[in-house]
């Protein structure tokens, strides 16, 4: 038996394809921002069920279901690390797209499922879990406010400098031949999206800090 296109078939690709959508740009884009990172989850759950609809009534061999699952296994994001925030929903797509190819719930069902996803990816994102923090990696050539007991001073200097919210920073790699320390801040800001999106806009460099943009959770 070999699965058509036919009206059940457009049924759970629609549904499918409305569920990603309402959690990748409905909730995962109004926080991240992140354009690339919201085309990939969506043309990957799209693949995602497209394979697995017309391939799981198909009779396979051992070869060739571990050779599929070679190639799955290379699709990985290997040029950009991907954070667990973003490795989640990629995660949260993949489910939503194999529950839609292969799980025969009745579209009431997998609708009342998927929604329950994205309700729990919603209240998630807001505040009533934990505040939103967010991240900035940034070298810094002031490392004599890195010391342990100058910790007040690198924060106000941080705060002033970039004009944020620091609420912690973690310190990395510290040269002391050239005198610079690669940091990375933790901070409160309303902006965030904006600030992602215009990210390419700005400046490499910003009062000796090279300024680089991350969402975090």
């Amino acid at each position: 038996m070999t699965s058509t296109i036919d009206l059940p078939f457009m049924q759970l690709f629609l549904t499918n394809i409305l569920f990603i959508l309402i959690l990748v740009r409905g909730i995962y884009f109004r926080y991240s921002g992140n354009r690339e990172t919201l085309f990939g989850l969506l043309m990957f759950g799209s693949g995602v069920f497209l394979v697995t609809f017309f391939l799981h009534n198909v009779d396979m061999s051992m070869g060739f279901a571990f050779g599929l699952f070679a190639v799955f296994s290379m699709l990985r994001y290997r040029t950009e690390s991907l954070n667990i925030k973003d490795m989640t929903y990629l995660f949260l797509v993949i489910v939503m797209s194999l529950m839609a190819a292969v799980s025969k719930l009745p579209i009431m069902h997998l609708i009342m499922v998927n929604s329950i996803l994205c309700f729990i990816a919603a209240i998630a994102e807001t505040k009533l879990l934990a505040a939103h923090l967010y991240e900035k990696s940034v070298n810094y050539e002031n490392i004599e406010n890195i010391r342990p007991e100058n910790h007040h001073k690198l924060l106000a200097d941080l705060q002033e400098r970039i004009g944020l919210d620091v609420v912690s920073v973690k310190i990395g790699n510290v040269d002391l031949l050239k005198d610079v320390a690669e940091l990375t801040v933790y901070y409160r800001t309303q902006n965030v999206i904006q600030q992602t999106q215009n990210q390419d806009n700005l400046p490499p460099t910003y009062n000796g800090l090279v300024k680089q943009e991350n969402g975090g959770s």
